[in-house]
């Protein structure tokens, strides 16, 4: 069974940058990865805090937030 991954961006250059590396990177086999554009998706954010996410963008893998880069804090998403 594969574990899923989130990846948290909210569109800005950088973020789609990430998005484009995370998505050929990532171990297909063992994760299942879900984009969530916090820019258009703001009743995620709750859930991406919860997660420990405090910038854009992240990866949240096995439940672990990685940040990626640097492009937006989520409080500025709000």
């Amino acid at each position: 069974m594969k574990s899923k991954a989130i990846f948290y961006h909210a569109g800005c250059p950088v973020c789609v940058s990430a998005e484009q590396h995370v998505a050929h990177a990532l171990d297909t086999a063992r994760y299942e990865l879900e984009v969530v554009h916090l820019g258009k998706q703001k009743n995620r954010l709750p859930e991406a805090e919860r997660a420990g996410v405090q910038s854009v963008p992240a990866l949240v893998l096995d439940g672990n937030p990685y940040h990626i880069n640097f492009g937006a804090a989520l409080k500025d998403l709000k």
